[in-house]
């Protein structure tokens, strides 16, 4: 494990610094609209543009990348960005933040396409799992860090925005001076959406719920956690605590997921969300240590929906199609991370923060109603699926964005193919 780290060091560490940046960011923007009295809605409007972005960004990161090679791409992406996050501090027009979010979406993009797909491409066969463990355990670090780091300008001043341009700038440095050597060329691969929405329907719903709650949490549960009354430095605690409890999630969901039957686990995990999420809607002015508990429980759970919809769809798609799979969930998390801000956020301006959580309720119902145990059939079930697991993305990116751009990289991990079955059926997922 420490000769990885040491072997991958330099990209771990531009990771961590992005994270850190990219949270602070988000979670300040979110408090200096709520300080300025502006409605919930543009605060949701201003993460789905950065959601927005990113999806824009795979398909520019992978035209530049292939035109001035990955550590250009990185150190001029991470320039925009820096640029970007100091314009924040000249004017508080809305269009202008608006923009200015989907560039910086669509530079972080590019920047994780970098790193993730530089992992994959030099990690060994054997050893690519611990490699992208290694790097997901960096980004939650980073994450967390990012919410706590805002106690550094509790008066929501320019101080936090030079944090996070200097996040961003240091992050250039270890890309720059790594002697690890370059991962091959950019390719990508076609998806067939049709096939994949017929085969593995449950998937692509606990992927888009994951893709809602997520956006929603990092674009709006600032907001409603500085309507409880919570002081900035106390909300960088609640949001930190329910990454850090996401991070602590992924040992045990492990476990589980291949021991229980997948789509069951995925149902609990939403009525368990449903019964997590609704204290916090019902309940005002809860005590800090209350609001801190709910946040790593809601936390826990929600970050544990992402990797079960992909470890189920990898269940019942064949080897040669795992590459199509990756590209179709990161888009559909996009999705989620796009509308589920701006109906959460709406719904706030309308009736009060708490419907936040009346949302992240309706919408784990609406997810565990839709999967079901009984509702599998037998017909495409893998034996042979990894069982190793996704961390849920962070906006959009995540460790199995560089097997969409870089199918070669993950090829020698994947289980031996199986014949493609041409025939598309109707139906459910087979789970183990």
């Amino acid at each position: 494990m420490f000769g990885l780290t040491r072997a991958f060091g330099a990209l771990y560490m531009a990771s961590l610094l992005t994270q850190l940046g990219s949270t602070l960011l988000m979670t300040y923007l979110a408090l200096r609209l709520t300080a300025n009295g502006v409605a919930e809605f543009w605060a949701g409007a201003l993460m789905a543009a950065h959601a927005s972005g990113m999806v824009l960004g795979g398909r520019i990161g992978q035209l530049l990348i292939e035109r001035v090679g990955h550590i250009r791409t990185y150190v001029a992406s991470s320039g925009m960005i820096c640029a970007a996050v100091l314009l924040h501090a000249f004017s508080d027009a809305l269009p202008l933040w608006l923009l200015l979010r989907a560039l910086v979406g669509l530079a972080m993009m590019c920047q994780m396409m970098v790193v993730e797909s530089w992992l994959n491409d030099r990690a060994q066969s054997d050893q690519r799992g611990r490699v992208l463990g290694i790097y997901m355990v960096a980004v939650y670090i980073g994450m967390t860090l990012g919410q706590l780091a805002l106690s550094i300008d509790a008066d929501l001043g320019i101080h936090a925005l030079l944090g996070v341009a200097i996040a961003f700038a240091l992050s250039q440095v270890p890309v720059a001076l790594t002697r690890s050597a370059h991962p091959a060329a950019l390719r990508p691969e076609p998806i067939d959406i049709r096939l994949f929405v017929r085969r593995i329907p449950q998937s692509l719903m606990t992927v888009l719920v994951s893709g809602m709650t997520t956006g929603c949490f990092y674009g709006l549960a600032s907001i409603y956690a500085s309507r409880q009354g919570l002081g900035t430095r106390e909300v960088g605690q609640f949001m930190a605590l329910a990454i850090a409890a996401g991070l602590l999630a992924q040992l045990p969901l492990g476990w589980l997921s291949d021991r229980l039957p997948r789509a069951s686990l995925i149902r609990g995990m939403a009525v368990l969300l449903v019964l997590a999420s609704l204290p916090l809607g019902i309940f005002q002015g809860l005590p800090f240590d209350a609001l801190l508990l709910f946040s790593a429980c809601i936390g826990f759970l929600q970050f544990c929906l992402y990797p079960l919809g992909v470890a189920l769809a990898n269940d019942n798609i064949e080897a040669q199609l795992r590459v199509s799979l990756a590209g179709l969930l990161l888009a559909t998390f996009g999705v989620g991370a796009c509308i589920g801000p701006l109906l959460a956020g709406a719904l706030m301006e309308w009736f009060g923060a708490a419907s936040l959580y009346y949302f992240f309720a309706a919408i784990a119902a609406v997810l565990a109603a839709s999967v079901s145990q009984k509702c599998v059939s037998g017909a495409h079930n893998q034996p042979g699926a990894p069982l190793h697991h996704q961390a849920t993305p962070n906006g959009l990116a995540c460790a199995n964005l560089a097997t969409v751009i870089e199918p070669t990289a993950t090829a020698p991990s994947c289980s031996p193919p199986f014949p493609h079955d041409p025939s598309i059926s109707e139906g459910c997922e087979r789970t183990v």
